[in-house]
């Protein structure tokens, strides 16, 4: 596995691959790797020729009073991990380099009305970060293929937003989301829960269960599904930013006769903030 750190550099081997008849899938990450990261990575394989993992805490997606300085980073196990999986190429930028200008003097991407709703609701300037970030890194890789994490649903549907908008030539890519075996969505904020904590996390995707085997059973009173469940999570010393049913295409509120929904939770249990989703129909 080759690792490079400046963007000439990749522009050039990339290049290489693509005259050789390469195709290229790129796999987004911040680091401190798991099993949720490594199914992506084979997802990336089997999409394309050569893949292309990006390493890169970035600092815009981070608020004033969020982890950025304290957010986990494992370089040399996540170099390890990455080159057994069989990774081509890790690219791991310097922020210096990715953000040559200070932050009042930047241009930002950004994608409205999605951009604003649940976690942007909560997390103010979160996804212009994201959406500034990714369109960055794609066009310094410029893959064929981009494959993100179903967890993270908001930011998917965004992204893909972005690139159909902005008429981006790449195709994404959606893993669904890797479980502890008690359904904790894999994540590296998890390793900041305490034994007890991580115990009762997994209640987090029990309630998801709950909410989607009402609207199996054909409750269509969504706020009352919602209430039950944020009450449950209380109940189990979750403080809840939201417990959402939505439309899955949108993220709009849904309509009785929606036939494709996503419930979305966020909540803090501890110091830790916990995200996850369950897709229906």
């Amino acid at each position: 596995m080759q690792i490079i750190r400046k963007g000439v550099e990749l522009h050039a081997l990339i290049d290489d691959w693509k005259a050789a008849g390469d195709s290229v899938a790129w796999v987004p990450t911040m680091g401190n790797l798991h099993a949720g990261h490594l199914s992506l990575v084979e997802s990336a394989k089997r999409l394309a020729g050569r893949t292309v993992v990006s390493l890169f805490v970035n600092p815009f997606q981070f608020g004033p009073q969020e982890d950025f300085a304290a957010y986990p980073r494992t370089p040399e196990d996540d170099i390890l991990k990455l080159d057994q999986a069989g990774v081509d190429l890790l690219f791991m930028p310097e922020a210096s380099d990715v953000y040559p200008r200070a932050p009042e003097q930047m241009t930002f991407v950004e994608v409205p009305d999605l951009s604003h709703d649940l976690c942007g609701r909560f997390r103010p300037g979160h996804f212009r970060g994201v959406a500034t970030v990714v369109l960055k890194l794609f066009n310094r890789i410029q893959p064929h293929w981009a494959v993100f994490g179903a967890k993270d649903y908001q930011q998917w549907l965004i992204v893909n937003r972005m690139v159909s908008e902005l008429d981006l030539p790449l195709k994404l890519h959606l893993v669904a989301t890797q479980r502890e075996p008690d359904g904790l969505a894999l994540s590296s904020r998890n390793a900041y829960l305490s034994a007890g904590e991580k115990a009762r996390a997994s209640q987090l995707y029990r309630c998801l269960q709950a909410a989607a085997g009402e609207l199996e059973a054909g409750e269509t009173d969504y706020r009352a599904i919602e209430d039950r469940q944020t009450d449950r999570l209380t109940a189990f010393g979750f403080e809840v930013d939201y417990f959402s049913v939505r439309q899955a295409d949108d993220l709009s509120m849904p309509r009785p006769d929606a036939r494709r929904l996503v419930i979305l939770v966020a909540a803090r249990l501890g110091k830790t903030r916990l995200i996850d989703n369950l897709i229906k129909g």
